[in-house]
């Protein structure tokens, strides 16, 4: 088996290789950066499958203990139907690797990657995933269009690159369903990492591991001394698959199209605009390099100045 852990962008192309030499595969979240390496994801997930290659993504609250217990409670109809949901990944961000002597433009940016989406997507990519997958999950499905807003309110320097500093989106489903979805990487500020879902009957508070009536009664309480590291499970299942030579994982499928979900919260917020999903899957669009060297040229270059172009809502347009 091979393990996936590089920065995103390169996930398409690594995961397609693995694939063809026949590999079982872990892999890391987001599975690409742009619409292009969802397609390349995809497509390589039904050779996967045709292999009986086992695939597990590091989405790991399909593995946690209190999760799929309130997942369980939902579909026996603890709290209805799903009316609306909330997902926040508020904190002070990450680590910055600043520009070494005599370092070439992609060099940098790959030390620096997450600040740059070829690399990165964006944090509402890399991190806020987590989120907008337990929704995903819940939901059993993906948001039709979204729409929202963002920019860099402190997180200015040349060396955050081209990234956002905040991100809301409403994510829109078929049913008419909207997730709020909110996050941000500004220190000093409130830190929130959660999940709220709304039902016609009750609510579930994923952080707090219960379930409550419309009326503030709790009807469930999952019991934390019960609770596991989601992170060792999803690999002792994935390791124990492979050893009894058992076909058990498929997790790609539902890795890309939340990753996908995520690139579509940031072309909505980087446009201002209303974006479809299937237009943005299917329109072919790629922000990655033509060469993988670290002397060639990244897709994105400093000015003068040593600042990088930075999406400007109402003014940047992918799909004109």
């Amino acid at each position: 088996m091979v393990i996936l852990t590089t920065p995103p962008g390169f996930r398409p192309i690594h995961f397609e290789e693995a694939v063809n030499q026949g590999k079982h595969i872990f892999m890391e979240k987001p599975l690409a950066t742009d619409p292009a390496g969802i397609r390349r994801v995809l497509d390589a997930a039904v050779i996967a499958k045709q292999k009986k290659l086992n695939v597990v993504v590091g989405l790991q609250r399909h593995y946690q203990n209190s999760y799929k217990e309130l997942y369980k409670k939902y579909k026996e109809g603890m709290i209805g139907e799903i009316v609306s949901a909330q997902a926040w990944w508020n904190n002070e961000g990450v680590w910055v690797n600043k520009r070494q002597y005599n370092q070439t433009e992609m060099e940098y940016q790959m030390r620096n990657w997450y600040y740059f989406n070829w690399l990165c997507g964006d944090h509402i990519v890399e991190q806020h995933i987590h989120n907008i997958d337990v929704i995903n999950w819940f939901k059993g499905g993906y948001p039709v269009k979204a729409q929202g807003m963002g920019g860099r309110e402190v997180r200015k320097g040349k060396e955050y690159g081209e990234i956002f500093d905040h991100h809301y989106v409403e994510f829109h489903y078929a049913d008419g369903t909207v997730l709020n979805s909110q996050c941000r990487h500004i220190k000093g500020t409130m830190s929130k990492v959660d999940e709220l879902i709304v039902g016609t009957k009750g609510s579930i508070y994923a952080g707090a591991a219960n379930i409550v009536d419309r009326k503030g009664k709790v009807l469930y309480q999952f019991d934390r001394t019960k609770e596991n590291n989601p992170y060792q499970t999803e690999h002792d299942e994935l390791f124990a698959a492979i050893a009894k030579k058992e076909y058990k994982f498929a997790d790609t499928e539902n890795g890309a199209m939340t990753t996908m979900t995520a690139i579509l919260g940031r072309l909505a917020t980087y446009t201002g605009q209303v974006v479809d999903f299937e237009k943005a899957l299917n329109s072919g669009m790629t922000i990655m390099p033509t060469k993988f060297d670290f002397n060639a040229q990244p897709p994105i270059l400093p000015n003068e100045d040593g600042f990088y172009p930075v999406a400007i809502p109402g003014v940047t347009n992918y799909f004109s």
